[in-house]
Formats: structure tokens, C-alpha cells, sequence
């Protein structure tokens, strides 16, 4: 898609009150061509927000249920059935939908929860590193899929939005499994582009009401952007949100390799509603670094070098409570995080020469304990 145009949409909206909610995303599916360009009557549409964890919305993780409530009135209007889930990093869909918001507003509304605890193979030959995917039931069951997305940093993709969201489509148990198999960004990234186009979501709608910046996709910080974003094309959305926040859109792993496999484009944008000129953020604290995230090139990607190069992972003992989230969720066989001495009587302890730089532990963390940081070495090879 290097060659054909896209349309982002932006809408201002400062608020998460649900009339000027409703009156924004209705404008933004309409300056696309309509709600009746994603839905009909009688299709099993399923709304898919990005529930990492089930927080309360003030924590400004996932999108704001209000953000689902005013996405499900504009659908019910086609006469779809509409259905929602996500799977989240940690515990069961129906759990942290109810902590998040997302199960109260599906019940006012008449949205049906949708199964993301089984899962059904699908191939998909046409994967550049997957062929075959676990995708959860209830993406099978639908016949379209629309993506609700946060507007928020991320440790090893920079940011997460439109094209990542899709990971939720995997089931928990299963989503561990690529990070251990595919331990670079690169790998990962591929394996995300490929996810997307097996799935073709319908519409990608993101909530940048309030960002998140800093050490996201959870600990970070509130920023307030005033914006929704729309697309039908996720790469070029993903490019608004690096372009808003003065990140070069080209150290984003998952976007390059997006427009290369025809997902979407990044420099042939065309924006309607407000400018984009109207919520630039140069101030956003995301990682702007050239420096990769992980490690796979050259001389660094041996073992030896990648443990004392690579950013890692590094728990804050002043803020760690010894809860083992960290350690339950590490994907890396064996793991790279474990407890010395008897009982939990101190922070665990990374072995960086297992840690694969998923930066799972720092996602789930939830005290704020765990950050990337750079080892000293890793700064000067790359200076």
C-alpha cells in the first residue's frame, strides 16, 4: 500500500462525557463513509477494546469504557448483533472486563460477551513467520471486527495502538508462547503484521482522549491529547499517533514492516476533520532512541553481548511488593526472573542471560516497580 492513499480521522473531544463521547465518534465513522461502510443488519459484529488488565478507567490503560459505550450505540444502529472481548495479559476475560468497566457497559447496552478463553487454529500460509494461529473463538465466530485501541507508549514497540491490539485476539496462555519463540522486535513485529491481515479489522478506532506516556503500556503517566483517532488502515493510524508525539515513525518495528507487506501505508496519509497540527505533543515522553529495543544484530546478538547491551528490564525495590506477578508471567523457559533465599522476602532477581527483552514483567507489573533501562555498555557501543 505504498502507493495508495489513506484517510486518518481526527476529532477533538476533551472529555470522557458521553454526549460530546457520542458526537465525536459518530462524526469520525461518518467523514469515513458511514457506519453502514462497517456493519449491516443481521452480521455478528465484535467490538474488540484492548482490556490489558482490568483497571479502573482513571488509570487511563485501556480505552475509556465510556469510548465502548459511544462505539456500541453507533453499530446498534446498523441492526448488527454485537458482541466484545479481549484477552488480557493476566486472569480471565470475564474478570477483568468487569474490573475495567467494560462488562457494565456491554450489559446497558445489550453487547453480548464474546468466548476468548477457547480457541480455534486457523492457517494462514500467506504468514511470513506464522502460518498457523490460535485466535479466540469468538473472533471466529464474527463477521467483522472492530478494533478500540489506546493511544499509549510501550516498551518494546515503542507504542501500541491499531496494530497490536489485534494480539488480544490470541488467547492468554498462547500469547506467552510467541514471546518465547520470537525474541526480537523484529520477529515479533512480523508476527503482529501477519495477525492483522489474517484478521482485516473492519474499522480502528482509537482513544486519545487522555494518552499514556512514559513507562507504558501500563505504569506510564496521563497525558492529556484531546483527540479519537479513525482508519480502516492501521499502519497509517499507528503513523498519525508517532507524527503527533515527534516519534520517527520508521523506528517503529511493526509500521515498516506493515507498509512493506501492503497493511498499509505510512507516507501516503491523507487527514480529514481537525489538522493534525492541532494536538502535536512534543513533549511526549516515548522512547525516541535510535537503539533497538531488543538485540539481533551484529556482534550484539550473541548471548554474551546481548546480556550486557540489550535494554533490560530492572526492578525498583522501593516499589516492589514481592507480589510474583513478574515471575508468573515471564515467558522464557526457564525464566528469567526467580526468588533466592527462603520465602519472598526480596525482590526477585533477573537472569538477563534467559530474559528474551519482552518486557512482559514490566507490562503486568502492577505497583510501577519494573522500567527499561539501558546498561551502561549497551550506551556506549551504540554512541
Amino acid at each position: 500500500m505504498k502507493n495508495q492513499s489513506s484517510n486518518v480521522v481526527l476529532v477533538r473531544c476533551e472529555h470522557y462525557r458521553p454526549a460530546e463521547l457520542q458526537a465525536a465518534v459518530e462524526k469520525g465513522i461518518e467523514l469515513l463513509g458511514g457506519i453502514g461502510q462497517f456493519a449491516s443488519d443481521g452480521e455478528k459484529i465484535l467490538l474488540k477494546p484492548n482490556i490489558l488488565s482490568g483497571e479502573s478507567p482513571d488509570k487511563n490503560i485501556s480505552p475509556h469504557p465510556e469510548v465502548f459505550r459511544a462505539v456500541a450505540k453507533a453499530f446498534k444502529a446498523t441492526g448488527a448483533e454485537l458482541n466484545y472481548g479481549d484477552s488480557p495479559g493476566f486472569g480471565s476475560p470475564e474478570a477483568n472486563a468487569k474490573r475495567g468497566g467494560f462488562h457494565q457497559v456491554a450489559q446497558e447496552e445489550g453487547v453480548s460477551s464474546a468466548n476468548f478463553t477457547d480457541a480455534r487454529e486457523l492457517n494462514y500460509p500467506e504468514g511470513k513467520v506464522i502460518k498457523k494461529f490460535s485466535i479466540a473463538e469468538g473472533v471466529c465466530q464474527s463477521d467483522g471486527l472492530i478494533s478500540i485501541s489506546k493511544f499509549k507508549t510501550h516498551a518494546l514497540t515503542r507504542i501500541t495502538g491499531a496494530i497490536k491490539n489485534q494480539f488480544g485476539c490470541i488467547p492468554g496462555p498462547r500469547k506467552a508462547e510467541f514471546h518465547s519463540v520470537m525474541p526480537t522486535v523484529a520477529l515479533f513485529s512480523q508476527m503482529l503484521v501477519d495477525l492483522n491481515r489474517l484478521l482485516k479489522p473492519r474499522l480502528y478506532i482509537m482513544d486519545g482522549v487522555v494518552a499514556m506516556e512514559g513507562n507504558g503500556p501500563r505504569n506510564g503517566t496521563a497525558k492529556q491529547m484531546n483527540v479519537l483517532l479513525f482508519s480502516t488502515d492501521p499502519v497509517a493510524l499507528d503513523t498519525t499517533v508517532c507524527h503527533l508525539i515527534g516519534l520517527d515513525p520508521r523506528l517503529v518495528e511493526p509500521l515498516v514492516l506493515g507498509e512493506e507487506d501492503g497493511l498499509g501505508t505510512m507516507s501516503n496519509i491523507e487527514y480529514l476533520g481537525v489538522p493534525l497540527e492541532s494536538f502535536i505533543a512534543p513533549d511526549f515522553d516515548v522512547n525516541r532512541s535510535p537503539q533497538k529495543t531488543t538485540t539481533d544484530t551484529s556482534f550484539l546478538s550473541t548471548s554474551f553481548m546481548r546480556r550486557f547491551t540489550a535494554p533490560r528490564p530492572t526492578i525498583n525495590p522501593d516499589l516492589c511488593t514481592k507480589c510474583g506477578r513478574c515471575v508468573e508471567v515471564c515467558p522464557a523457559q526457564p525464566k528469567a526472573l526467580s526468588w533466592t533465599g527462603e520465602g519472598k522476602t526480596n525482590p526477585p532477581v533477573y537472569d538477563y542471560a534467559k530474559c528474551i527483552r519482552c518486557y512482559c514483567c514490566q507490562e503486568m507489573c502492577p505497583f510501577e516497580a519494573i522500567y527499561v533501562r539501558v546498561p551502561f555498555l549497551g550506551r556506549l557501543v551504540r554512541s
